[in-house]
């Protein structure tokens, strides 16, 4: 398995004192995107399945509040194979699991029955828009978050606001999520940065992405007018 950074982090990448793998490799190709270093398919450190385990067992300890491990990216489910494995292994020792995803994976729904928690970016409701800043459509997303709802499965979805490229319309997101069962699902709204601007080798495309604190409030208003769960983490 290729990773390019790991590190603990607490409360941010799912419950409690965590250690996060960013996994090498990303199908996206976000202009806004914080960790570039990622989308390669090569790149990064190579570790073997049981040379991640062994890690995540010994780190065992450090799992305070709920903690556990979660594969985040670039975008985990580009490992698929042995996301797989590393995830059953993990599951038998009852170490909490947790995967960070953009959600375009045909076969999620493999992962979740080896997963605790799940967090998975929604960018756009629109299929045209998505595919022009990321490079993909979201058919496959809404696949995948309709999908959950139905089952009752548990989802955090993270909805990334970048000024001028998808926080025109608010009633457009909150309309298509309050359409489903979301009883187990939960919002968040990320407000963009540039904290990964520096790492572009290429000319960075956002101008003016930061979102004026009256847009944030009026997502949250929307969405909670339409009865959606809203946390921050």
């Amino acid at each position: 398995m290729r990773i390019f950074n790991k590190g603990f982090n607490f409360g941010q990448d799912g419950p409690g004192n965590r250690l996060v793998y960013h996994m090498q490799g990303c199908n996206m190709r976000c202009i806004w995107c914080s960790n570039p270093e990622g989308m390669p398919q090569k790149g990064g450190k190579k570790y073997t399945v049981e040379e991640l385990f062994d890690e995540c067992k010994r780190s065992r300890m450090m799992f305070f509040s709920g903690g556990g491990v979660t594969f985040t990216g670039g975008e985990a489910t580009t490992q698929f194979a042995e996301l797989v494995t590393l995830l059953k292994m993990l599951k038998e020792e009852k170490i909490h699991t947790c995967i960070e995803t953009n959600g375009t994976a045909k076969e999620l729904s493999i992962l979740l029955q080896y997963i605790d928690y799940l967090i998975m970016d929604f960018k756009h409701f629109d299929n045209e828009e998505l595919k022009r800043y990321t490079g993909v459509g979201n058919e496959i997303i809404k696949r995948n978050f309709e999908e959950n709802c139905k089952l009752g499965r548990q989802q955090h979805i993270r909805i990334p606001l970048i000024n001028g490229i998808n926080t025109e319309n608010p009633k457009g997101f909150a309309g298509y999520f309050s359409k489903f069962d979301t009883s187990n699902t939960v919002f968040e709204f990320l407000t963009y940065h540039e904290y990964g601007k520096e790492k572009w080798c290429e000319e960075y495309q956002v101008k003016n992405g930061f979102v004026p604190e009256e847009t944030l409030n009026k997502f949250k208003e929307i969405f909670i007018n339409h009865n959606l769960k809203l946390i921050t983490t």
